[in-house]
């Protein structure tokens, strides 16, 4: 196992970090993941969608799934499968989400609000977006 600025890659490839829920824990997650781009030759465009997807599940997690709680945790998990997909899941500690009545934000209702958009651009830009039942863990799906 190999360790490096506070994240952990495992010779199976599974890379893993822990984020306090605050929002200055984002400086670690692109630092983790501009390691993942190294490690695995991304293309810009791969990289991008996978940032800003991985970005917006976090900044929900973290405000949205533990109320900014600095004692609870948001966990990402990053492996890349037998498919060439690189998966990656992002769990909060929160109670969850009803995931399939998220209010679509490109309606004319909503187009002027501030927020409300981060699962919709998730969903656009991963290859393949999940949850699990409670809606406090998302799994991410990029081909590699």
């Amino acid at each position: 196992m190999v360790s490096g600025n506070s994240h952990t890659f495992s010779r199976s490839d599974l890379s893993t970090l822990q984020l306090a829920s605050e929002l200055e824990s984002l400086n670690r997650l692109d630092k983790f993941m501009e390691d993942v781009q190294k490690k695995y030759v991304l293309d810009d465009d791969t990289f991008a969608r996978m940032l800003t997807c991985t970005n917006e599940a976090c900044i929900n997690a973290i405000v949205h799934g533990n109320k900014s709680d600095k004692k609870l945790r948001v966990y990402i998990n990053l492996e890349l499968n037998r498919d060439g997909f690189l998966v990656i899941q992002i769990g909060d500690e929160g109670q969850g989400f009803d995931y399939e009545n998220v209010a679509d934000p490109t309606t004319t209702e909503n187009r002027e609000k501030t927020s409300g958009r981060g699962i919709y651009i998730i969903r656009k830009l991963a290859d393949r977006c999940l949850f699990n039942s409670i809606g406090n863990q998302i799994e991410l799906h990029f081909k590699i």
